[in-house]
C-alpha cells in the first residue's frame, strides 16, 4: 500500500482545522495576517528582530542594550521583568525586577524609540505589564494556561505565543485559537505571532542542552495558519556558539520574525549566560542575516519591500 502524505498531515485533521481553530487556520493558500505593533509590521516583507538581555538586571543595563540593538539595526526590545526559572532557587546575581524592570524598560523605549516585549505570567498582574509593553509574552510553560490567555486575548494587544516544549502544533494552534477568539469579539483580527522556542527531544548535542530548535515547524505551521511563525534561538540552542548557524536557517526557513538574546556582558548574566549575545555579536548576526533575507525576497530594513 502507498503511503499517502495528504495535507495537513498527521497532527491536525481537517475537521480540527474547521471546528477547533477556525480563527486562526489558513482561509486560503495565499492567506496571511499582517499587523503593525509599536510601529513596526509583522507578517510582511518585514523580519522584525526582537532582541536583549533574558532578564532586566537593571536600568543602565537595560538602555545600554537598547542602544545597542537599535544601532545593529534591531526592531524590538526584548526583557524579562516577570521571569520565571525551571527551579525555584536564585543564585545571588539574579532578582526579579518586576514593577521596576518595567519602568526601566520603558526608560530604555523613551531613549531608543524600540517598541517592547516583556513576559506576563499571571492574570493579575496583565494590567501592570500591559502598561509598558507594546506587545504581551507568553511563555512556553503557560502555553497551556487557558485562563491567562483568554485574559491576555481580551486586551487585544499583541501578543507573542512561545510554543510549550513537548507541545505539538495541534496543541500550539488550539492555545492560539483562545486568544484569537477574544480577538474576534473585539472586533479585530487576531494580533498573535507563534514563536518556536525549542522541544524536548531524547537527543541533544551538548551536556547543557536540553531542546532542538524544530525548524520544519516553520513551513509547516504557516500551510495551516495565517498566523505569523517566528524562531528564539538563543533558548533552542542554549549555546551562543550555534545561535548564528540557526538564526541563519530560521531567515532561510521563512520565519517572519526571530528572538534573540542579547547581553552587554554576557558570561556575567544573572540567567543564563551560555546563550546571550554580545552587542558586537548581535551586530554581526544582523549583517550576516541581510543577504539571506534579501535572497528569499525579505529585508530587515525599515521602510525597504526586498
Amino acid at each position: 500500500m502507498a503511503v499517502e502524505n495528504k495535507f495537513p498531515g498527521k497532527d491536525l485533521t481537517e475537521d480540527d482545522i474547521a471546528g477547533k481553530i477556525p480563527l486562526v487556520a489558513k482561509k486560503s493558500a495565499d492567506h496571511r495576517t499582517v499587523f503593525t505593533c509599536g510601529g513596526i509590521e509583522i507578517g510582511g516583507p518585514l523580519i522584525p528582530v526582537m532582541a536583549g538581555p533574558n532578564t532586566v538586571e537593571n536600568e543602565e543595563m537595560i538602555v545600554e542594550s537598547a542602544k545597542a540593538i537599535k544601532a545593529a539595526g534591531g526592531h524590538f526590545l526584548r526583557g524579562g521583568a516577570f521571569k520565571p526559572l525551571s527551579f525555584p532557587y536564585r543564585s545571588p546575581k539574579f532578582f526579579e525586577s518586576r514593577e521596576d524592570g518595567l519602568k526601566w524598560l520603558t526608560v530604555a523605549k523613551q531613549e531608543t524609540g524600540l517598541p517592547i516585549v516583556t513576559e506576563v505570567m499571571e492574570i493579575d498582574k496583565i494590567e501592570i505589564v500591559a502598561k509598558h509593553a507594546d506587545m504581551l509574552q507568553i511563555g512556553t510553560r503557560n502555553m497551556q494556561n487557558y485562563p491567562l490567555l483568554t485574559e491576555v486575548g481580551k486586551t487585544g494587544m499583541p501578543v507573542m505565543l512561545k510554543r510549550g516544549y513537548g507541545s505539538s502544533l495541534r496543541d500550539w494552534l488550539m492555545a492560539a485559537e483562545y486568544i484569537a477568539l477574544e480577538h474576534d469579539r473585539l472586533g479585530m483580527e487576531p494580533q498573535i505571532v507563534l514563536c518556536e522556542r525549542g522541544v524536548v527531544v531524547p537527543h541533544t548535542h551538548r551536556a547543557t542542552s536540553r531542546f532542538l530548535l524544530d525548524l520544519q515547524v516553520v513551513p509547516a505551521a504557516q500551510e495551516v495558519t495565517h498566523l505569523p511563525v517566528m524562531t528564539d534561538p538563543s533558548h533552542a540552542t542554549f549555546w551562543q556558539p550555534w545561535v548564528k548557524s540557526m538564526m541563519l536557517a530560521s531567515v532561510a526557513a521563512g520565519a517572519d520574525a526571530l528572538m534573540l538574546e542579547v547581553h552587554p556582558d554576557p558570561r556575567n548574566a544573572a540567567v543564563d549566560p551560555l546563550q546571550a549575545s554580545s552587542f558586537a555579536e548581535f551586530d554581526g548576526m544582523m549583517k550576516a542575516m541581510r543577504p539571506i533575507a534579501t535572497a528569499i525576497g525579505r529585508t530587515l530594513d525599515m521602510g525597504s519591500n526586498s
